[in-house]
């Protein structure tokens, strides 16, 4: 093993107390340096952003300017063009808007009905009932059928009266037509309620 002998070792540690004391002064400069640099960057990001800022709006205030004056020349050239193709084009959407808005009238109106027939009591006739629901007579599509689930069987009813007269009329000429088995039921809320009298 080597001998170091006591006056070099104290000499060494000296050394490295120099050094580190060498080394915490150029810690302590380059923190310094490093602030001042972080400072000066912010000045700088600062001052490009004012500056940015300042060449967006004049851009902004020359393309604006520009677009004034352009737009009223654009506007009194195109007044009587626009007039005259404007006012043929509105009254042709007015008129559809008008046909469309007919035919939604009547639209409600017949929901509005239907509605109202689902609450108050009516008359229908009975031609056919299934054992399960997938008919393909049913279909909401058809207006005046019935399709009623009545246990266990689904009925398929045609027709929907406000009157029993109404519809015992109608059975009978279901059953001229070949449906002997018809029959006259009431409904109301989508529920049969009983069988009428045929007659």
């Amino acid at each position: 093993m080597p001998f170091i002998e006591e006056n070099d070792l104290l000499d060494l540690h000296k050394d490295i107390e120099k050094a580190q004391i060498i080394n915490e002064r150029l810690l302590d400069q380059i923190k310094f340096k490093n602030k001042d640099l972080k400072s000066l960057k912010i000045q700088r990001n600062v001052l490009l952003g004012i500056s940015a800022l300042f060449v967006v709006g004049l851009l902004a205030f020359t393309s604006f300017s520009a677009g004034l004056s352009t737009s009223k020349s654009l506007k009194n050239q195109n007044n009587l063009l626009v007039s005259i193709d404007s006012l043929e084009v509105i009254k042709s959407r007015i008129d559809n808007l008008k046909e469309q808005n007919e035919e939604l009238s009547l639209v409600k109106e017949f929901y509005l009905a239907k509605e109202f027939l689902e609450k108050e009591k009516i008359y229908s006739v009975q031609i056919q009932s299934f054992v399960d629901n997938n008919v393909t007579l049913a279909s909401e599509a058809l207006t005046n059928t019935l399709f009623v689930k009545t246990n266990p069987f689904y009925a398929y009813s045609l027709g929907t009266f406000e009157t029993l007269d109404e519809a015992q009329n109608f059975r009978k000429e279901l059953v001229s037509m070949g449906f002997k088995d018809a029959f006259v039921a009431s409904y109301q809320d989508g529920k049969r309620i009983q069988i009428e009298d045929p007659y």
